[in-house]
């Protein structure tokens, strides 16, 4: 075996190195045009501009609402015990549910059983000065009538749990797209510089629990960076964000900067959106060392304010302590807070499952609508609340069955009407039949508050151009204040 020669290999090295700097040097102005060209297609360079804030540089319609709050009941709550009072659905309560209204329609779990009429098992008041009816499992957010928008002519394409939240969060079903939320971090930025710009929480309780995916938050076909960022809602919001025992704050600086360069030095060499979220995504976990404590330390807010909310004790990992979490997101500027509550799925123990959701949720979901009016930021906060679909009109044990073809959400503040029920269903709920409201429909409304046409933000992909809303969705103009 030859003896290793060093001055041999120091020569080797030399001619390799200079051979792969003048590749790279050759075909600088050729990446350097590549680079721009792609930045400008996917909204993301290796080395973010001064004060970048997403691909949008400017709004295309009046900003109404800066940031989204959506409080995500996951399982789908029926809409007869919470926003769609039918009083001939109780009146048939127990009786043949009418051929007429299914026949050839897709049903989930009731296809070809006998269907019976299930009346809702509550009453509705009318509450506020815009008389809006509300069942009374949901006394606080009765409250607040006034300032909410119901929409009870929703319909969705997909009947199973996990595609329909995939649709609703996504506006499509195959895997790998981007969520709402990372298409309005990668669109808009975020005004947050020292949190994510999207943010989950999730909480449950104690009937119809519903697993929830993690591609719900998914920035799919974007780069990474724009995914959503859980929060632990107990204990601990981030695990391990303290540094380790002896690393004091400048030695983790001086870690950070390092990873930085090196992985600069990359980017100067190669084009990988994923290299430039792995430079921000370590700066901002920095950050977070000092940003989430502070943050999640509840001791700034009052007695009063606690109370108004119903949190027993900070952090314990209830819908409660997470709304008040949502409001202190929204004040440091997070783009998108999905408070997910798994809840809901109620095939069977209807009425103690749906009390016990809506006592979950009721008060400190009234409450932050609430905190953010007095304290201003209501006007251009958009709160949605809803499901990935509704309930049927007929009974499936002592629960009910899934349901896409006419469902309720409501919206609230970020520009929309108060006091608005938009949109109904027939006589028995089955079906949405005035002013129905899809979810690309949603969605596209949801971004022209935002101040963003839905046709306009997308991204190359495969050789399409890809968005929120697909092929479709029509803003609901009628809905906006």
């Amino acid at each position: 075996m030859p003896r290793l020669d060093p001055t041999a290999q120091a020569l080797s090295i030399n001619r390799r190195t200079f051979l792969t700097q003048s590749a790279y040097g050759l075909g600088g102005m050729a990446f350097a045009l590549l680079q721009q060209r792609l930045g400008a297609a996917t909204g993301v360079t290796a080395t973010p501009p001064a004060g970048w804030n997403g691909i949008l540089r400017e709004a295309h319609y009046p900003v109404r609402a800066k940031r989204v709050i959506f409080l995500c009941m996951a399982g789908g709550p029926s809409q007869f015990e919470s926003f769609d009072w039918k009083p001939e659905l109780k009146a048939l309560h127990g009786k043949p549910f009418p051929e007429s209204f299914t026949k050839g329609e897709q049903l989930a779990q009731l296809q070809n059983a006998e269907l019976k009429a299930r009346g809702p098992f509550t009453e509705f008041h009318r509450h506020g000065q815009s008389g809006m009816e509300i069942s009374e499992l949901f006394p606080h957010i009765a409250t607040v009538a006034d300032d909410l928008c119901v929409i009870r002519s929703m319909q969705t394409e997909q009947i199973n749990h996990d595609t329909a939240h995939a649709f609703m969060n996504t506006g499509s079903i195959i895997k790998g797209r981007p969520s709402m939320g990372s298409w309005l971090s990668y669109g808009l930025g975020a005004e947050a510089q020292n949190l994510p710009g999207f943010i989950v929480l999730n909480s449950q309780g104690r009937y119809g629990l519903q697993p929830i995916s993690s591609r719900q938050w998914s920035s799919g076909l974007l780069p990474s960076r724009f995914q959503g960022i859980p929060l632990q809602s107990r204990g601990d919001a981030v695990h391990y964000i303290g540094n380790p025992a002896g690393v004091c704050q400048s030695t983790q600086r001086l870690v950070v900067e390092e990873i930085a360069r090196m992985n600069g030095q990359l980017a100067a060499e190669q084009y990988d959106p994923e290299i430039a979220t792995r430079i921000a995504q370590y700066e901002m976990a920095f950050k977070m060392q000092a940003s989430v404590p502070e943050l999640t330390d509840f001791r700034s807010e009052s007695k009063a304010t606690l109370d108004l909310y119903g949190v027993k004790e900070p952090g314990d990992g209830s819908f409660a302590s997470n709304c008040l979490l949502a409001r202190r997101l929204a004040e440091r500027g997070v783009r998108m807070i999905q408070l997910y509550h798994r809840a809901w799925d109620h095939h069977g123990e209807l009425e103690p499952g749906m009390k016990d959701a809506a006592h979950d949720v009721d008060q400190a979901t009234a409450a932050l609508i609430k905190d953010l009016k007095q304290r201003g930021m209501l006007d251009d906060t958009l709160i949605l609340w809803g499901g990935e679909f509704g309930r049927t009109p007929m009974g499936q044990g002592s629960g009910r069955d899934h349901h896409i073809l006419g469902f309720s959400v409501f919206l609230a503040g970020g520009g929309v009407k108060g006091g608005l029920t938009y949109g109904s269903t027939d006589e028995l709920g089955y079906r949405a039949v005035d002013k129905v409201v899809s979810v690309h429909d949603l969605h596209a409304t949801m971004l022209a508050l935002m101040g963003v046409d839905h046709r306009r933000l997308n991204t190359r992909f495969q050789g399409l151009d890809v968005r929120l809303t697909g092929v479709s969705g029509e803003v609901v103009s009628d809905i906006m204040a």
